[in-house]
């Protein structure tokens, strides 16, 4: 539950008072401005709802810079759990060199392109079945896997009479 005042002071304040050195020592720490905005946003999160009694401004800004590095810790800990595709083994992601290649030009295709293609080439939906996954009309999908074919073509470096 949401305090009224943190040391004298209220929540809008300490953000004021403290948000450049919490955000500053989480950048620091991870060396990434995303990853340190959230864990900035996660540290003041905590503050407004779980944070103890301070004796002092000191105090809260000691509690809020180790908040900061907890967070920043976790995150790392979070990163170093994530595993790239590249590196999972298994019939799940055992690609033929054809897949490889067209997964490759996908990645270089607009995401409202991709998506469309990948439903149709990879997973072997239907034009009416990919329509209803994307609540979309059947006639948009037909256009986007048009256009999305031309992308990859250009892509792949065909020529006009392919």
């Amino acid at each position: 539950m949401a305090k009224d005042r943190y040391a004298g002071l209220g929540f809008e304040e300490v953000v004021q008072k403290y948000a450049k050195s919490v955000l500053t020592a989480c950048i620091v720490r991870l060396n990434h401005q995303a990853d340190a905005e959230d864990c900035f946003q996660n540290t003041f999160f905590k503050l407004y709802h779980h944070s103890p009694d301070f004796a002092d401004e000191n105090h809260l800004k000691a509690w809020l810079l180790r908040v900061a590095i907890n967070e920043c810790k976790k995150c790392l800990r979070d990163r170093n759990r994530r595993v790239p595709l590249s590196e999972i083994k298994g019939e799940a992601l055992s690609y033929s060199d054809d897949q490889r290649d067209i997964t490759w030009a996908l990645i270089r295709v607009e995401p409202k392109y991709r998506e469309v293609l990948y439903l149709y080439y990879y997973e072997r939906y239907r034009v009416d079945e990919i329509a209803e996954i994307l609540d979309s009309k059947p006639n948009t999908v037909k256009s986007l896997l048009k256009r999305g074919r031309e992308k990859l073509k250009k892509i792949y470096g065909g020529d006009d009479d392919a």
